[in-house]
Parts: C-alpha cells; sequence; structure tokens
C-alpha cells in the first residue's frame, strides 16, 4: 500500500548503520511507524529532528509489516527553538507525550492541528506561553478522552478578602487560572503548581491504569522552567 501525507516527526532511533525507524503523526492516518534508509546521509539527517514537519511517501509491502518512508522536510520547526532550552525541551516532551498517548494508524485530524498550534504558541515571546502550555495538554488529554473539569471538585473561598479554589475532598487550593482561563497567572508558583497538578491527573489517570511510564522528558522540562 502507498500513501502520501504530511507529518510530524515524534520519534527516530537508529536501526542500522545507515537507517533509523521513525514514527510520525500525519494528517489523514494518525501514528504511522516505518524505516527511513539514509537516514544517517547529509542529506537528510540535518533535518531528522523530532517536531520537523515531513511531507511523507510510504511504501508498505506487506500489511502487518513495518514499511519505508520517504521523505522530504516540509517545514522546519525546531531549529528555530535551539537557542531557547526551555522550548527546546517542551518539544522534547510534547513529541514524547504524543507518542506514549497515541496508537497507530488510527486517524484524528484534531491532534495534528493541535501539533500545529503547539508550535504557535512557542512563537510567544517571555514566559507567558507557559500557561497556555497548561491548557495545550488538558486539550490533548480531552482529545484522547480524558477530559477534566476542575470546576467540579472545587468550592470558592474567601482567604484575607481574596477569592480562592480549593479541592473539597483533599483542601488544596487550585490555581485561579485553571478554573478560570480569562484570569490572569499572577505568580510563578502557580504555574508550577498547576503544572504539577496536571501531572498528577496525567500520571494517575492516564498513565498508570494503561501501564504507561511516566515521561522523564516532563521532568526535565520542569526542572527547568522552576
Amino acid at each position: 500500500m502507498n500513501w502520501q501525507d504530511k507529518g510530524f516527526l515524534l520519534l527516530n532511533n537508529k536501526y542500522n548503520e545507515n537507517s533509523s525507524i521513525a514514527h510520525f503523526y500525519t494528517e489523514n492516518y494518525g501514528k504511522v511507524v516505518g524505516t527511513i534508509f539514509g537516514a544517517s546521509s547529509k542529506k537528510i539527517k540535518n533535518y531528522l529532528l523530532i517536531g520537523n514537519k515531513f511531507h511523507l511517501n510510504s511504501n508498505i509491502k506487506d500489511n502487518g509489516k513495518v514499511g519505508y518512508f520517504k521523505i522530504e522536510i516540509e517545514e522546519i520547526k525546531t531549529p528555530i527553538f535551539l537557542n531557547n532550552k526551555k522550548k527546546l525541551y517542551c518539544i522534547i516532551y510534547s513529541m514524547n507525550l504524543l507518542n506514549i498517548l497515541t496508537v497507530e494508524n488510527q486517524q484524528n485530524k484534531k491532534i495534528f492541528y493541535l501539533i500545529e498550534d503547539f508550535f504557535d504558541l512557542l512563537k510567544v515571546d517571555g514566559d507567558s506561553w507557559l500557561k497556555n502550555f497548561v491548557f495545550w495538554e488538558l486539550s490533548l488529554f480531552k482529545m484522547i478522552g480524558y477530559d477534566i473539569d476542575f470546576k467540579n471538585y472545587v468550592k470558592k473561598v474567601d482567604v484575607n478578602g481574596e477569592k480562592k479554589f480549593i479541592v473539597e475532598s483533599n483542601q488544596k487550593t487550585i490555581p485561579n487560572f485553571l478554573i478560570n482561563k480569562n484570569n490572569d497567572l499572577t505568580t510563578h508558583a502557580e504555574l508550577i503548581k498547576s503544572f504539577n497538578i496536571v501531572g498528577d491527573f496525567l500520571e494517575k489517570t492516564i498513565l498508570r491504569p494503561n501501564n504507561l511510564n511516566y515521561p522523564n522528558s516532563r521532568l526535565e522540562f520542569l526542572n527547568l522552567i522552576k
């Protein structure tokens, strides 16, 4: 079976001296896996960075077997952020997460366009993009069937004249912007707390029940922004 599509590189592992096994998330076929022959050649290897967008020509000789890709760079994404360590590690984590949470050959165009949105949010100067990335993670979870509405778990209380949202089961506070997106992020501590809350949801609700490991790339990313 032959097909052509465009896709983002999620993972690229060396297979032998001249080829690699690559995972892409495509617009029309979802996540696909195949061999890239000549992956070590100068013509190809400089572009084989996760996050970059490629035009794929796939050839699968036998159903159920890994086929091979002929690739051309469609759009350079990751190299734009090589000088920004936070954004670079965020790309590494996000592509890793997408590879963990998606299954092969299951089309979901919303996820493909969410990846486009991800690279758009990285273009924002400063660190304000981090708040939007929290919601990007939550959007991905929703698209694979794990939606969470924090409003259903909290009650509003007054603390020293300031409105706070507290989880009724454990009395822990939730950053206001997770309840109301229009609320401004007031402190860096709130941002870190929101990442920890989302990470806790990821681990306990999505990964652990499905026997999936928590990605070290998320820990490395969080260590950079703390």
